[in-house]
Order: structure tokens, then C-alpha cells, then sequence
């Protein structure tokens, strides 16, 4: 990439390289945050990505494995004792059925059993919903700031460029040129720091609010199986 970018030339002959070691402090320093405000980014889609790929995976594989018909009681236990600790929407179902499974046990009445197990899932819900949530509003306030950051390093650059030119009487366009063209990189920066932050959080966003209402539906759907279970006094069936 540094090959490239030395390689690429302006008109006469200056490399991006030189016009960039070239710019002003503030200028420098605009392009310096904007260049890390990008690497954190696309840091934070890839690991965004695998945590949202990884979420979908093991929901398909659990809701396969829950609505199969087999025993609830075996599948929590094959949840705790396995190596792996519970993850995404494996955590709600695990934290509901414990805490309904030991409020049961302690023959609490029917509308404590459901409060509680409900409230342990809202809490689980919760967790997880901060966690599919996180750093999008990272990206969010890259998308919506790193423009303006880059424009205001090109209106810096080409105000010096500028007072360089009227302080000189013989000055010429050529002369001031490499100034306003290394204040137009600051722009072309702040456009390649939030393109990608804009399109990813888009594309997360929409795919973290279907995981979220995804994790809705099951707790909602889980506290109608126990409710009608437990309406029913069949409670040992589930057990």
C-alpha cells in the first residue's frame, strides 16, 4: 500500500507520500485521526461479522435442536456441561429454565414461577442485546463525523494555501497548488473512513435488530410453553 501511494503521482510530479509529510501540523493531525478512526472501524466490522455470523449460526442450531421435540431438561444439561459456555440465544433459554427449574422446586406459586422466569430472561435478553449492539454506534458516529473532520483539514489547508498566495505577489496557481492538493486528501480521507462505516452499519444494524427480535419471539414463545405447562399442573412432563 506505501509502494502505492508512493508511486502515485500529482501532475508535477509530487508524490501523495511528499504532499501529505509536507502538510501542516493541523492538517497532518487531521489526516492521523482519520487514518486510525478507519482501522478501528474495519477492525470492528470484521469482528462485528464473525460475532453477528457466529449469533445466526448457533440460533439455527439451538431452535433446531429446542423445537425438535426431545426433552428440555437434556438439552439445558447438555448446555452445562458441555466445554463450550452457553452463547447468544442459548443464554436466555439457560437462564429461564434455571431459574424456573429452582423456583419450581422450592413449590413456589404459579405466578412467581412465571415472573421470575421471566424476569431472568428479560435480564439474559438484555445482555445479549448490548452485546449484538456493540460498537455499531462506533461505526454510526464514524459514518456521520469523518466527513466533516476532512473538510475542515481541507478548509484549514486551503486557507494557508491561500494567505501563501496573497502574501506573495508573484505567486502563481502552480505554486500553491501542492498546498490545496494536500488539503483535498483530507476530504478523500474522510470519505474512505465513512463509506465503508456507513455501508456496515447499515448492513449490521438491520441484521442486529432481526437477531434481537429473534431472541424476542423465543423468550415470548418459552414462557408460553411453561405457562401453559404449568396452567395445566403438568410440570413434571417438562422436567
Amino acid at each position: 500500500m506505501n509502494d502505492i501511494i508512493k508511486n502515485f503521482s500529482t501532475p508535477d510530479n509530487t508524490s501523495i507520500m511528499e504532499l501529505i509529510l509536507n502538510a501542516s501540523l493541523l492538517v497532518q493531525m487531521v489526516m492521523l485521526l482519520l487514518l486510525f478512526m478507519s482501522i478501528i472501524s474495519w477492525a470492528f466490522v470484521f469482528q462485528k461479522w464473525r460475532y453477528l455470523s457466529r449469533s445466526k449460526k448457533i440460533a439455527n442450531h439451538f431452535e433446531d435442536s429446542f423445537w425438535s421435540g426431545g426433552n428440555v431438561t437434556i438439552l439445558f444439561q447438555n448446555l452445562q456441561s458441555r466445554k463450550r459456555s452457553a452463547f447468544g440465544l442459548e443464554k436466555i433459554f439457560a437462564a429461564g429454565f434455571s431459574e424456573f427449574s429452582k423456583l419450581k422446586n422450592q413449590n413456589s406459586s404459579y405466578d412467581y414461577i412465571i415472573e421470575g422466569t421471566q424476569r431472568a430472561m428479560r435480564i439474559a435478553l438484555s445482555r445479549e442485546s448490548s452485546n449484538v449492539e456493540h460498537t455499531l454506534p462506533f461505526l454510526a458516529t464514524v459514518a456521520s463525523v469523518s466527513p466533516y473532520i476532512g473538510l475542515f483539514g481541507t478548509v484549514w489547508g486551503i486557507m494557508n494555501s491561500f494567505k501563501a498566495l496573497s502574501a506573495n505577489t508573484g505567486a502563481t496557481i502552480s505554486m500553491v497548488a501542492p498546498g490545496i492538493a494536500e488539503a483535498l486528501i483530507a476530504t478523500a480521507m474522510g470519505l474512505f473512513a465513512a463509506i465503508p462505516a456507513v455501508i456496515a452499519y447499515n448492513r449490521f444494524s438491520s441484521s442486529a435488530d432481526n437477531l434481537i427480535s429473534r431472541y424476542e419471539n423465543f423468550s415470548e414463545e418459552f414462557t408460553n410453553i411453561l405457562n401453559r405447562q404449568l396452567s395445566l399442573k403438568q410440570i413434571d412432563n417438562i422436567s
